[in-house]
């Protein structure tokens, strides 16, 4: 029986194996990030004002204010990068699936062509986290 969850390499490992410290290093990434950034949507400070990266489209079929959403919108994230932190080869494609959401609904908006490819380059970290997460054996488990 295998388990979801991704035992943390042993130091061994990530002295000598670039596989262990690459997944390790996304890991990390992919659980910090989504996790400030959920909570930033509650405080506000990496921006002033989340919903206007919020698609009327969206915006119209999400029940309550833009604000309301952009609250939903961020326990998401916090819950996605809590599950990358137990299960990152589930987390990974979670994160990856809800970054594929984010660029549509970028694109739909217009005017953020940019931080749309930017998250296209982190929806392909994801993915890269999801498949190493997958990997066992010695890189991983010591």
């Amino acid at each position: 029986m295998t388990s979801i969850t991704t035992p943390l390499p042993r130091a061994a490992a990530l002295r000598s194996d670039p596989v262990a410290q690459a997944t390790l290093l996304l890991r990390i990434a992919f659980t910090v990030a989504p996790i400030l950034f959920g909570l930033d949507k509650f405080a506000n400070v990496l921006t002033d004002d989340w919903t206007r990266y919020l698609a009327p489209a969206f915006n119209d079929i999400i029940p309550g204010s833009a604000a309301d959403a952009m609250h939903i919108v961020g326990v998401i994230e916090i819950v996605a990068g809590l599950v990358v932190a137990v299960a990152p080869r589930f987390g990974g494609l979670l994160v990856a699936a809800w970054l594929g959401g984010i660029i549509v609904n970028l694109l739909i908006v217009g005017g953020y062509g940019d931080i749309a490819l930017r998250d296209f380059g982190l929806l392909c970290g994801a993915l890269t986290l999801a498949r190493l997460a997958g990997v066992r054996g010695p890189s991983l488990d010591g």
